[in-house]
């Protein structure tokens, strides 16, 4: 099967090597299952709060074009941190016969995108909430 790994990183003040790591693991995984890596979608430097995103939009233009029939990525919460995006990103690749993997997890399934992208969007909320705080300290 052709396969296609998405890594990304939110912040300038994150590692750039952060997205060569994820890469790693999922080209391993994709080895390990005897999958052919025929791309690699990176936004580096970019929130996962938005879909927005130029390698998540090319990702979802791709697999509507039928160019592959795996995604692997590093965590669910790479793909985003809200829940309706996670969703609808399976929703999206299910509809074009494309399966969702991770190394941990093996095939995502709906309930891994409900729960884990629940717990993304707790996490994103919860480091608003604290960089406000230390924003608020600092004044």
């Amino acid at each position: 099967m052709r396969a296609v790994i998405y890594a990304r990183y939110s912040s300038d003040k994150q590692r750039e090597a952060s997205i060569e790591d994820q890469v790693e693991v999922c080209r391993r995984y994709a080895v390990a299952q005897g999958w052919t890596v025929v791309g690699t979608y990176t936004d580096a430097a970019l929130s996962g709060a938005s879909r927005f995103r130029p390698e998540f939009q090319r990702l979802l233009g791709d697999a509507g074009k039928k160019q592959f029939e795996v995604v692997i990525c590093e965590a669910v919460d790479r793909l985003g941190r809200r829940l309706a995006d996670t969703a609808d990103l399976q929703d999206r690749l299910a509809f074009h016969g494309v399966r969702l993997f991770t190394p941990s997890l093996g095939e995502v399934t709906p309930i891994h995108v409900a729960v884990m992208g629940m717990m993304a969007q707790i996490a994103l909320k919860d480091l608003g909430e604290k960089t406000r705080r230390g924003q608020l300290g600092r004044v």
